[in-house]
């Protein structure tokens, strides 16, 4: 597919594949004719489609189904990883574009599948039977998982995107609802009401969640926790560490070492 800018080597087979991305490699926009799982065997993804922006660490795996136009981005050097679904396995999880917590299992259910010695000349590759089975074993193990709070919904009120873009800018910026509201021409009542109804969720828990996703992105690109936590709003690191932990499962300090 073309891209804005290419990964620097790629493995690709029927069932899959692995990209293996420079930090701030992105993918144009496309779509594929069967659903697929990606996961950041090193680095961090976001995964864009008209639904939002889903980002995914090393503890998560990202679903898009068949159909569904979307585009792929790394933060730091992205090992990625792809599994196509047959669709007896596909039809299995949500219609929609979803991320999921990987458990152990998953996480190595998924290298194994795509690992390129599996694909390599003289090595015993995987038959249809045993990649059936693992398939199953993947699919029930996100069915178990649930999905996961790291899905940022795109607002389409245009007085709400223009909030939304003024925080994407600056994710650091601590401007309350109601100042935002005088800028964009709505009441901070009017723009509550907007994000409740548009997106699901209080502006603050909006914000809190870009903002963990720019953590990502920045500790992925090797900045330490107290400086990402001052990028992103926070005076406070442990306060910072406890709104992290929250959405990502694990602490950023641990994140950080997990990338390595």
């Amino acid at each position: 597919m073309p891209i804005a800018r290419q990964p620097v080597e790629s493995r690709l087979w029927p069932a899959g594949g692995v990209h293996l991305w420079p930090s701030g490699g992105v993918s144009s926009l496309h779509a594929h004719p069967r659903g697929h799982l990606v996961y950041a065997a090193r680095g961090v993804l976001s995964v864009q489609t008209e639904r939002g922006t889903a980002i995914v660490p090393a503890n998560r795996v990202a679903w898009t189904p068949a159909g569904f136009r979307h585009r792929h981005r790394a933060h730091g050097e992205t090992d990625m990883r792809i599994e196509f679904l047959p669709a007896s396995v596909a039809r299995l999880l949500p219609t929609h574009p979803v991320v999921f917590m990987a458990s152990d299992l998953a996480r190595e259910v998924l290298l194994t599948l795509t690992g390129p010695r599996n694909y390599e000349a003289g090595v015993r590759k995987l038959d249809r039977y045993a990649r059936a089975r693992l398939c199953r074993v993947l699919v029930d193990e996100l069915d178990e998982a649930h999905e996961q709070p790291l899905q940022l919904p795109e607002p389409r009120d245009d007085r709400l995107q223009a909030v939304a873009q003024k925080l994407y800018d600056d994710p650091g910026d601590n401007t309350s609802l109601a100042e935002l509201g005088q800028a964009v021409g709505a009441s901070g009542r009017t723009l509550s009401r907007l994000f409740h109804d548009e997106l699901g969720m209080t502006f603050y828990e909006w914000r809190t969640q870009l903002r963990v996703y720019h953590a990502l992105i920045l500790l992925a690109d090797g900045h330490d926790t107290t400086r990402v936590a001052h990028a992103c709003g926070w005076s406070n690191p442990s306060s910072f560490i406890a709104a992290f932990t929250n959405l990502v499962g694990t602490t950023p300090g641990r994140h950080r070492a997990g990338q390595s």
